[in-house]
């Protein structure tokens, strides 16, 4: 074996490898983990896209222009006068960058506290050894260490459109998306996912002229129906332009912008001239240069690793979670697969829930949801009972000045079981928590609407749609 050997060894430092790595630990093990991830000054950034160009910056941003937005549109209403109101996007970028290194620092911190030995480099698989696997660290200092377990966290790309590659200048990913100079006079968005929407929203609200396009002839297909339709209202009441159902044809990069040929819905030959162009049409599994052929490691059509339900490998004591196995490209269902594996590695029961993973859409209004749609119900032949509140209707959200949306609930007609709560509306993701919370106990609709919420507060439209499930609500 080599020199320096460790009983666990994460290779990738996100969301799913870093708490893998601090779980193990925490368990006993002598563990160690492997990022590559560089900052602008060469130093180690661990925290994955998630934290270096997903999650986080996108948040700081989002944040970032609710507040310009705000002050120009709503502050009015509350008495405040602004003159001369401007956005200076360098220093918005430069409190992001800050944003960003606070979580890297904390996380290299978080190793130092629980004892956790980090290598700054792309870790790769070198062999299969005596007792386990030899582990190749390529950086400043390349080396190898061994490892009785292997847990494979490498997280995910951003997927490229065929003939319009990233060039982080005009074409966008998410990575470009986040460092984006100066406000675009024009912006296209090809995708209606989570980081099209979250993206476009951001750069809308500080003045572009933002074009959403769609391949599905649906907003937002995974959602809940009548969610995606008041979401779809709101987006366009706020002026983002989406186009569904259209054929992307032949994108055009140069020096002035980006041109997109496009057929629409009615197979109408249309083209795009925007200043920088978004593509977020998902994400490929991350496993180029891990070497998985050296170790026999099998992988799938799409270059995912194939796992079983407990996240092994057909390889003896490899593991792998997160973005690179199947499942919701999610940071918080990595972050659990991570806990998951290293407590079945020191043989206890690690439990995964994927019934109740929440979803997030980080827009305004925010969207957040959590078990099943009323979709699906109707398509699997399931009697249930539906209930929603308006936020219009709720004390708390008058007094933000944010009525729009709603909270809906899904309930087995017969028993009451929770099966899925949608939301729609402010602060949809803390919202959903107390649902999922719900649904892993098993709670009935019942259950929310005998439970006394806080007055005045935006929870008080969850106990209302509870109660609207037995036609029942209070305030409405």
């Amino acid at each position: 074996m080599a020199e320096k050997n460790f009983d666990v060894v994460v290779i990738g430092g996100g969301p799913g490898g870093y708490i893998a790595a601090i779980r193990a630990a925490q368990l006993g093990f002598n563990t160690a983990c492997i990022d590559e991830w560089t900052n602008d000054k060469g130093g180690p950034a661990p925290g994955g896209t998630c934290t270096n160009v997903g999650c986080i910056p996108s948040k700081a941003l989002l944040q970032s222009s609710e507040h310009f937005e705000q002050a120009h549109h709503h502050f009015q209403d509350h008495g405040i006068g602004l003159d001369n109101l401007s956005i200076d996007v360098p220093k918005m970028l430069s409190r992001k960058d800050l944003v960003v290194k606070q979580n890297n620092d904390g996380i290299l911190y978080l190793f130092k506290k629980n004892k956790v030995t980090f290598f700054h480099g792309r870790g790769s698989f070198a062999k299969a050894a005596e007792g386990g696997y030899e582990i190749a660290v390529a950086g400043k200092q390349a080396e190898t260490i061994g490892a009785k377990h292997v847990v494979v966290a490498t997280g995910s790309n951003a997927r490229a459109l065929p003939g319009a590659p990233f060039d982080e200048v005009n074409v966008l990913s998410n990575d470009g998306a986040l460092k984006v100079g100066a406000v675009p006079r024009k912006l296209g968005v090809i995708g209606s996912g989570v980081i099209g929407l979250e993206m476009g929203s951001v750069w809308r609200r500080l003045g572009a002229e933002v074009t959403v396009l769609e391949a599905l002839p649906t907003f937002l297909a995974a959602v809940d129906e009548q969610v995606a339709k008041e979401a779809f209202k709101a987006f366009t009441k706020q002026g983002l332009k989406i186009e569904l159902g259209v054929k992307i044809g032949e994108i055009k990069n140069e020096a002035g912008g980006v041109t997109v040929a496009y057929t629409d819905a009615k197979g109408g030959a249309q083209s795009l001239a925007v200043d920088k162009l978004i593509v977020s049409i998902g994400r490929t599994p991350n496993t180029i240069g891990l070497n998985a052929e050296a170790v026999g490691l099998k992988l799938d059509e799409r270059g995912a690793i194939v796992v079983d339900a407990d996240c092994k490998t057909n390889l003896p004591n490899v593991w792998a979670i997160g973005d690179v196995v199947r499942g919701p490209m999610l940071a918080h269902k990595a972050e659990e697969e991570g806990v998951a594996v290293a407590e079945r590695i020191a043989g206890q029961h690690g439990h995964v829930n994927f019934n109740t993973i929440p979803w997030v859409i980080y827009t305004s209004p925010e969207i957040a949801w959590v078990g099943q749609t009323e979709q699906q119900l109707k398509a699997e032949g399931r009697a249930y009972k539906a209930g929603s509140f308006p936020f219009m209707a709720n004390g708390r959200a008058r007094a933000l000045g944010d009525t729009t949306g709603f909270v809906k609930f899904l309930a087995d007609a017969k028993t009451d079981e929770i099966l899925g709560v949608h939301i729609v509306g402010p602060m949809a993701s803390e919202l959903i928590s107390e649902a999922v919370v719900a649904m892993e106990f098993k709670a009935s609709a019942e259950d929310i609407a005998r439970i006394c919420h806080a007055h005045p507060s935006l929870s008080e439209a969850t106990k209302e749609a509870a109660l609207a499930v037995d036609k029942r609500t209070l305030n409405f």
